[in-house]
């Protein structure tokens, strides 16, 4: 499907095949098995490094460097929980894709009525954009190490560097000076790869499934505002009848979105409220200009990432709410009165709003987006607190 390409991209990377198609044979790639269980096998050792660096960091008082590397134990459970769930959930995402396929427009004439090119440019143009941020987010992060080495220390020689990792982690040998270095160096750059990828892919097909259902939407509104009702209680009941039912589909679809998706989207608001906090800690606490560009780096993809999903979660709500006034500007009174009493229910319904949710504790809008924000700053101060004491 054309919304999904970019996430299934960025699934393949890390061996995953997120939903079977009824035309396409279902089958078990034992490179692509592979290929995931050697990506979560090697993000578990580096976080289980990073686990013991934090035992280390607040065994010894040093704040600041268990703050570092807390930031980077959220970055990679947010991205270990997006794809453990996708894996779980892929027959439920199959029967997902096969509902979007089989209301999805076909032929060129249903394309232009339901304003499908216009959406698939919007929907590209933001998973491209989102996509290349978090790549050069976490390679930026995987290469600063190595290029610190070769400017500071090789080309402009004003200081020693030696031989540091991307991630700090604690590990019983002495890795500097031999050749485990450069084993976990690869080991971290794959881990900081697997991680991203699971995070990218997940979140632009939420946004590729999201922007089918506001679609979807937007096509009804038009198509209840714009009908021509006849007067004739046969043949208008029939066209409403159509309309209800597409309107049930659409609602199911969200629901299942919402099932598929509502776990890992409270996993990852709460997360995130806790790495903002903890980025924009390690920023007033007085860091080299060349850090401070990474953590600004670090700081605005994550931001990013969260207004992504609550600006999909506004359009879902947005659209749906839409459906209710279009149905009002319809010429209902020209309608037989049987009509007009059955369009009073369709109305109600829609007046209730359909939202993106993480699970039932939150519903996602951009007024979330504010929330994360204002709960990230309270314990943005308390950590500062904690700090100055």
């Amino acid at each position: 499907m054309k919304f999904m390409k970019y996430a299934i991209f960025f699934y393949t990377l890390v061996g995953i095949e997120p939903y079977t198609k009824s035309a396409r044979p279902r089958k078990s790639s034992v490179w692509a098995n592979l290929l995931f269980w050697t990506n979560v096998i090697n993000l578990s050792v580096i976080v289980f490094g990073e686990f013991l660096y934090l035992g280390v960091a607040f065994a010894d008082g040093k704040l600041i460097d268990a703050v570092t590397v807390m930031s980077y134990i959220g970055f990679v459970f947010v991205g270990m929980s997006k794809m453990f769930f996708i894996w779980w959930k892929k027959p439920d995402l199959s029967d997902m894709v096969a509902e979007l396929e089989h209301i999805y427009p076909q032929g060129r004439a249903q394309e232009e009525e339901y304003r499908l090119e216009s959406y698939l440019r919007s929907s590209s143009r933001i998973s491209i954009t989102f996509a290349l941020l978090y790549s050069v987010l976490i390679w930026t992060f995987n290469l600063f190490s190595i290029m610190q080495f070769l400017v500071y220390e090789l080309w402009l020689k004003i200081r020693v560097v030696g031989q540091s990792l991307p991630y700090p982690v604690y590990f019983s040998w002495n890795w500097e000076g031999n050749w485990s270095y450069y084993v976990l160096l690869f080991c971290q750059n794959l881990a900081g790869h697997t991680s991203a990828s699971g995070q990218i892919s997940t979140d632009l097909l939420l946004c590729a499934v999201a922007t089918q259902v506001v679609m979807h939407f937007d096509h009804l509104a038009r198509v209840m505002e714009s009908r021509d009702l006849s007067g004739s209680w046969a043949e208008d009941s029939r066209f409403l009848v159509d309309t209800v039912r597409y309107h049930q589909r659409i609602l199911r679809l969200t629901d299942v979105l919402n099932d598929i998706f509502g776990i890992p989207l409270l996993l990852n608001f709460m997360v995130s409220t806790f790495v903002i906090c903890f980025v924009g800690f390690q920023m007033t606490v007085g860091v080299p200009p060349d850090i401070m560009i990474k953590l600004s780096l670090f700081l605005f993809s994550s931001l990013c990432q969260v207004y992504l999903i609550c600006h999909y979660g506004q359009l879902i709500a947005d659209a749906s709410s839409g459906l209710a006034i279009a149905a009002y500007k319809q010429n209902w009174n020209h309608a037989d009165v049987r009509y007009r009493r059955a369009l009073v229910f369709f109305i109600a319904r829609a007046q209730k709003t359909t939202h993106l949710k993480a699970t039932v504790f939150m519903n996602i809008t951009r007024a979330t987006m504010t929330d994360l924000l204002q709960i990230s700053y309270k314990f943005f101060a308390l950590l500062r607190t904690m700090y100055v004491k």
